[in-house]
């Protein structure tokens, strides 16, 4: 059932709308802005939570205006959308209580909240687009909002890096205008439709439909940071702790992730992807980022390069379990998607945190950090468990899923893949909870006077590695991550789950 209704909209205004106000707030009206930051990010949340509610009885709510003749401006609330809308909306107030008191002292706040309102604006409607058309002019959007946020401490580095974010997003943005024009050519729509719309069309065109989807993955990759496309994410990790959260958990690296999704599944459709032959080498692409990703995440003594080429890696995971073309698999890709996010935003909080209180920014610097920042470490330490895949947390369900989609497909490497890969993740994970908890301290601190750091920044890793817990032990409790996602898989495949 289909209702026409302005929720959609809504939600997209509580962040998008308060941009304007926040930029125009001057830098000392700091109790107002983090009251309508704050303010803004709680309305998000009860709003999805009722559209969740709404559409898992089976309402798809959906607003549409014509933009240019049989071009429309699509949104679209349906489960899909609703898991990437629940995962930002809810990050996004967690992040935003960090970000108060992370910059609770620094230079341009209203200009970086604002930005941060218009990035997170860009992934709901990111989430909740209804086309192809509708999900290019927020995917610009996001580099555009996200850019400022990269070089927000103006230094050289920064300037550079934001410098190199845009060359990549741009190039992965023309790719993504490229397949928008030839997909509504080729097929009369850009429309998201569950199994695709090109069912029709490839019968005819094969080799173009081919060509179609490569520029279509080349163009999201970018953002999904798959090799070759990913260089940019580790030297895009100068931005602030709070930017950099959500870069990885929410915003881009997810947008791209996404998307991917969207083209497989309601582009294109399964079964009309696997019929040409592209979701083999989609899957050689994922498999590769997933190694590549791990083995330069060893070689890396920064702690947020460490982070980010893990991303690279664990990102990839999703791409793997959507070219596996298995239901089961779909659903360890659609709640690794989630569980993902949880895991990584913890990581780069407590990160943030280490910078802040300790002055700590290397894997070498982290001896005896447990014992002074015990809260942090204990988060930073459950995700990197879920991460590794101990059971029962988020990571061991998601790579579960993924690894009996792989053999029920008759992939069996599959398994071996997310082995060696789990080992990997040991490899560069667990150097760092040894020296946090396991060695002392050697010599004075980094950054000698370094301020503690006070709840604001201590509460948020807290809170999302408790969700990390949450997510994995009651994995199978209604409206958790991994029911929605089979769920929405259901919708999908069309035929019921195990």
């Amino acid at each position: 059932m289909t209702e026409v209704v302005l929720l959609p909209l809504f939600i997209l205004l509580t962040s998008l709308g308060v941009a304007p106000l926040i930029f125009a707030l001057p830098e000392r009206a700091a109790k107002l802005r983090t009251a309508i930051n704050l303010t803004a990010a709680a309305a998000k949340v009860a709003l999805v939570a009722w559209l969740s509610w709404k559409v898992s009885q089976g309402v798809i709510y959906e607003v549409q205006f014509e933009m240019l003749p049989g071009l429309a401006f699509k949104l679209q609330a349906d489960p899909l959308a609703v898991l990437f809308i629940a995962l930002s909306a809810v990050l996004w107030l967690i992040t935003t209580v960090y970000a108060v008191g992370y910059l609770e002292k620094g230079p341009h706040r209203s200009r970086f909240f604002g930005f941060f309102s218009l990035c997170v604006a860009a992934t709901v409607g990111i989430a909740m687009a209804g086309n192809l058309f509708t999900f290019l002019i927020f995917y610009e959007l996001l580099t555009l909002a996200t850019y400022p946020l990269v070089i927000h401490r103006g230094t050289a580095e920064a300037l550079r890096a934001g410098r190199i974010y845009l060359i990549y997003t741009l190039c992965g943005g023309l790719a993504l205008l490229l397949g928008t024009l030839w997909l509504y050519v080729m097929a009369g729509t850009t429309d998201f439709v569950p199994r695709g719309v090109m069912a029709e069309v490839v019968a005819e065109t094969p080799v173009q439909a081919q060509l179609l989807f490569l520029v279509l993955i080349a163009g999201l990759g970018v953002k999904a940071a798959l090799v070759p496309f990913h260089a940019w994410l580790p030297i895009a990790m100068v931005a602030p702790a709070p930017v950099s959260a959500l870069l990885h958990a929410v915003a881009v690296v997810k947008a791209g992730a996404f998307g991917i999704m969207r083209v497989v599944y309601e582009v294109f459709g399964i079964d009309v992807a696997q019929g040409l032959g592209v979701t083999t080498p989609l899957l050689a692409f994922a498999a590769v980022t997933i190694l590549y990703g791990s083995v330069r995440a060893l070689m890396e003594d920064d702690l947020k390069k460490r982070l980010a080429f893990s991303t690279v890696s664990q990102v990839s995971y999703i791409t793997l379990g959507v070219a596996l073309a298995s239901p089961i698999a779909a659903i360890g890709a659609l709640a690794h998607l989630t569980h993902q996010g949880l895991m990584k935003i913890t990581m780069f909080l407590a990160a943030g945190n280490l910078a802040e209180g300790l002055g700590v920014k290397k894997v070498s610097q982290l001896d005896g950090t447990g014992r002074q920042m015990p809260g942090t470490m204990l988060a930073f330490t459950l995700a990197v468990l879920a991460m590794i895949g101990l059971p029962p947390l988020a990571g061991f369900v998601s790579k579960w899923y993924l690894a009996s989609g792989g053999l029920g497909s008759g992939q069996g490497w599959v398994i071996a893949l997310l082995i060696g890969s789990s080992l990997l993740n040991a490899l560069y994970f667990l150097p760092i909870v040894h020296r946090a908890w396991f060695r002392d301290a050697d010599g004075a601190p980094a950054v000698p006077g370094r301020p503690r750091i006070g709840w604001l920044l201590t509460a948020p890793p807290i809170a999302t590695a408790t969700l990390v817990v949450v997510a994995g032990v009651f994995a199978n409790a209604p409206f958790s991550p991994l029911e929605w996602t089979r769920f929405i898989v259901a919708r999908e495949y069309l035929e019921p789950l195990p």
